[in-house]
């Protein structure tokens, strides 16, 4: 599985830990950046090279980190093909893949420790999408909804 990751300047100290996290727990990981402190990057434009790589499966899975996870979370959500949600506790982080097929999980720099940032990483990347028929059934009204076929009424 190949995995990206991207952060703002209030995520990127969290994002480099959970990098080297990652990495030693064996995954493939490609940085998306940022690479170095900037406090004017703007979150759209960092989550921005995620997201399309995500949406052209170009990596499997993505992990955005900002101050909050609402910033990218909201981004990301732009590109169609990705399911991004912000994600705080474990539950969500499975079943936001089991149900959902969410393939790019958004987190919070400031507000969550590190213990958790990965445990949330870690369980999201161990998580399969369900597939099931009512699974399938709304994933595929949530793609409609990208493509506008759906009803404004």
């Amino acid at each position: 599985m190949k995995i990206g990751i991207a952060a703002d300047h209030a995520g990127l100290e969290q994002k480099e830990l959970l990098v080297s996290q990652l990495q030693a727990s064996g995954y493939d990981i490609t940085d998306f950046g940022a690479y170095a402190y900037d406090k004017n990057d703007d979150y759209p434009d960092v989550v921005l090279p995620l997201a399309q790589a995500v949406a052209n499966k170009e990596i499997t899975r993505g992990i955005a980190v900002c101050g909050s996870g609402v910033g990218v979370s909201i981004a990301a959500n732009k590109i169609n093909g990705v399911r991004a949600a912000l994600i705080t506790e474990t539950y969500s982080a499975h079943q936001g893949v089991e149900h959902d097929d969410m393939n790019l999980m958004c987190l919070g720099g400031r507000v969550l420790g590190p213990a958790l940032i990965f445990e949330l990483a870690d369980t999201f990347l161990k998580a399969q999408y369900n597939g099931g028929e009512r699974f399938q059934r709304r994933l595929e009204k949530v793609i409609a909804l990208e493509s506008n076929k759906h009803n404004n009424k």
